[in-house]
């Protein structure tokens, strides 16, 4: 199964890799703060990855990882 990881202490919430994700599987969690003060992205479906790492690509601060099967 492909496998997103994100360094939610990193994130800083910007959104853009939800915005480009072709599944609109990422989401900001609304619920949680991280160490920065930030609702920090994630993934609310890893079966539905298709693992084409736009979400990666995008982020300005490289804390999504994408591995592929």
């Amino acid at each position: 199964m492909n496998k997103v990881t994100f360094s939610e202490d990193l994130c800083k919430g910007c959104g853009l890799c939800a915005s480009v994700c072709p599944k609109k599987i990422i989401a900001l969690d609304r619920e949680k703060l991280n160490k920065k003060g930030y609702h920090p992205a994630g993934i609310t479906d890893q079966s539905k990855c298709i693992a084409c790492a736009m979400c990666a690509t995008i982020c300005p601060d490289v804390v999504i990882k994408v591995e592929k099967e």
